[in-house]
């Protein structure tokens, strides 16, 4: 199957996705232009500042992107092609896009708090304090995985200590000296937008040249070389600083930054796949179906397990993730300006993650038959710098690239392929320190009754209500977690992502039915996703009891950590859903009863 086709079919589908069904969304649920929006209700410099709808919709896409529309793909690709197409483009448009949108609409009517203020509305502070540990403990996997990440793109030793090959140290080096420079330059730019007022069409001319400056000064210049283990307590340092700054000084500005990467590497693909097509190259090498609906033996890259639900846990922020609902409803909907921008911020986003997705799917498949012939040597795929999805990633599209522009091993596919890692790292560090924000304004709900502020908390309750304190115990967990690599914290995010994703769709689901709007969307949504999400939980206690009851079984005690996440994770959530069932039914039970008089 030809790429360029899967890729330009996929845009026409999602893009008519966007058009009918989220405006059908929008007009059911009622979106307002003219209400104010809780940014100018309760701006406050710090949480709560209106920005402009370009600026917030870079915040939430970098915020929501984070290595998942890249890794899901790649790492479901053992399943198929087109088992993997099917759910991003069915998942974004009838899960995802619904799930992101309803979150932003139901936080921004309810003074942008978060989910789980809009479950203690309408189903009582009991689920809410659920919730906000479900989510709490999602969010420190979060935390926890994309700072393995990042310090993986960033450091000259890998999780185990081991150095890393030459290409890979100026790979990463580089990527390490430019994402630093880029931090610099967000602040610079967020003083020109909101201290000096500099209109944002100028400032982003200025931004756009200080990004190709510091990746020109970052790819010749990157003296700082640093192991692993260093940068994830870096990293530690910087999300700390960064969750407790005001929004205006870095998180804004960065993410707007940010998202200038982000759509030039989604420009660089398109033009890549399409280019490489026009050649008689994009040819996606991978069969349709593998033949079989369990995965074989990992070698460390593809997903392993059942298609179901493993297909559907593996692909996560490319079709539908939990996370963007913390996101929707934590900070995007405090900076909103108007309901208008609901669609395009969050619905919108989504789809365009789904894009990524699809060129992720399409940069595996042009290097299927390099990864099997990789597996299969000496070296394995290490030594073929394909062990880690981002590395296929930027190594599919970067060698498309290369077929019309000098070569797969010319100086452009080079540049390209250390600009594609650069931007997945930004994806990573974007979400790493929007999740700790995230964290600690959780961490801070679930110790305040409604209506109560830290300042006004006492005793106990005010040391662990402090954002502060939140702060150091989200980094100091998420970091020591983390530590232990993502390839032992993946498998578990994913089906705690995806379980989040149920719970968020059960809580809009709940809340729309409070207000007497057409829910409706979110029946078939949140019940699959509540299955697949806890049948792939059940499967992680069942293996990781049968590696404890092993007397051979190696990592006892983290299995045993994971499993007890496991079964926390599915008590919570159960117990969610038992409580929003029970507030759905109550609210037709009454509008029957009303009808009936």
């Amino acid at each position: 199957m030809n790429a360029a086709v899967i890729l330009l079919v996929s845009i026409a589908i999602l893009a008519c996705g966007y058009v009918f069904y989220g405006g059908w969304l929008a007009k059911k649920w009622g979106i307002d232009p003219k209400k104010k929006t809780p940014a100018f209700e309760h701006e406050d410099g710090m949480d709560y500042v209106p920005a402009k709808a370009p600026v917030l919709m870079g915040h939430h896409f970098s915020s929501i992107a984070g290595a998942g529309p890249i890794n899901g793909p790649i790492q479901a690709a053992i399943f198929g092609w087109v088992p993997v197409l099917l759910w991003i483009l069915i998942g974004g448009i009838f899960m995802g896009g619904v799930h992101d949108f309803g979150a932003l609409f139901a936080s921004i009517r309810n003074d942008g708090k978060s989910i789980g203020e809009v479950i203690a509305d309408t189903m009582g502070e009991k689920t809410k304090k659920i919730f906000l540990a479900f989510g709490y403990l999602t969010l420190l996997l979060v935390v926890a995985a994309f700072g393995s990440i990042v310090a993986s793109t960033f450091g000259v030793t890998n999780m185990a200590g081991a150095p890393v090959n030459e290409a890979a140290y100026e790979a990463n080096t580089s990527t390490a000296m430019i994402s630093l420079l880029f931090i610099l330059l967000a602040i610079v730019f967020g003083l020109l937008v909101y201290r000096a007022h500099m209109p944002i069409g100028i400032a982003s001319v200025i931004g756009v040249v200080g990004i190709i400056g510091i990746t020109a000064l970052g790819l010749n210049f990157h003296p700082i070389a640093l192991s692993y283990k260093t940068w994830m307590i870096v990293l530690g340092a910087y999300i700390a600083v960064a969750s407790v700054t005001p929004v205006w000084i870095l998180l804004q500005p960065r993410d707007y930054l940010s998202s200038f990467l982000l759509y030039f590497m989604i420009a660089v693909s398109v033009i890549g796949i399409i280019g490489c097509a026009l050649t008689g190259n994009a040819s996606i090498e991978m069969p349709a179906f593998l033949g079989s609906f369990t995965a074989p033996a990992s070698n460390g890259l593809f997903a392993t397990g059942t298609m179901f639900p493993a297909l559907f846990v593996t692909i996560a922020c490319g079709a539908i993730s939990g996370f963007h609902s913390l996101v929707s409803s934590g900070t995007t909907s405090k900076q909103i300006s108007s309901e208008k921008d609901a669609k395009p911020v969050a619905y919108g986003s989504m789809l365009i993650e789904c894009v990524v997705a699809v060129i992720s799917l399409c940069a595996v498949g042009f290097c299927w038959n390099k990864i099997q012939d990789a597996a299969a040597s000496e070296g394995g795929l290490a030594g073929a710098g394909l062990a880690a999805p981002t590395a296929v990633f930027a190594t599919g599209v970067s060698q498309m690239i290369g077929t019309f522009a000098g070569g797969t091993d010319g100086q452009v596919a080079r540049v390209m392929y250390n600009m594609l890692v650069l931007a997945v790292s930004v994806f990573c560090l974007t979400s790493l320190d929007t999740a700790t924000r995230l964290a600690r304004y959780m961490f801070q709900e679930f110790w305040l009754a409604k209506g109560e502020q830290p300042a006004d908390a006492k005793g106990v309750k005010k040391v662990l209500a402090n954002p502060y304190f939140a702060t150091v115990l989200t980094v100091v967990l998420g970091i020591a977690l983390g530590l232990t690599g993502y390839t032992k914290i993946w498998p578990l995010f994913g089906a705690a992502n995806q379980l989040l994703a149920a719970v968020g769709l059960i809580a809009v689901c709940a809340w729309l039915k409070s207000i007497g709007r057409n829910n409706k969307m979110f029946y078939i949504p949140m019940v699959f996703m509540l299955i697949v999400a806890i049948s792939s939980l059940i499967q992680t206690i069942i293996a990781k009891c049968k590696v404890i009851a092993d007397p051979a079984g190696a990592d006892k005690g983290w299995m045993a950590a994971q499993g007890g996440i496991a079964v926390l994770l599915v008590l919570l959530a159960v117990t969610i859903f038992i409580d929003a069932a029970a507030t759905i039914f109550k609210a037709d039970k009454k509008k029957d009863s009303a009808e009936a008089k």
